[in-house]
């Protein structure tokens, strides 16, 4: 004999899966929209995504490392 859980009407979220599934649904209709392949930066402006901006590291001799 088989036994099944009943749900009971609670519903579970997931906050983090739902935010993952907008911004893919965004992705989509980005990328249907445009004339030819999304440029990681026009990815990025999609997504929302900020890049680091890291200062120039130099060494003793004043040379970009």
């Amino acid at each position: 004999m088989r036994r099944v859980a009943a749900v009971g009407g609670t519903a579970v979220q997931d906050h983090v899966a739902l935010a993952e599934i907008e911004l893919c649904g965004e992705l989509i209709i980005a990328a249907s929209a445009a004339e030819d392949r999304l440029s990681l930066e026009s990815i990025d402006q999609v997504l929302r995504v900020e890049r680091e901006r890291r200062p120039d590291r130099t060494d003793r001799t004043g040379h970009t490392a």
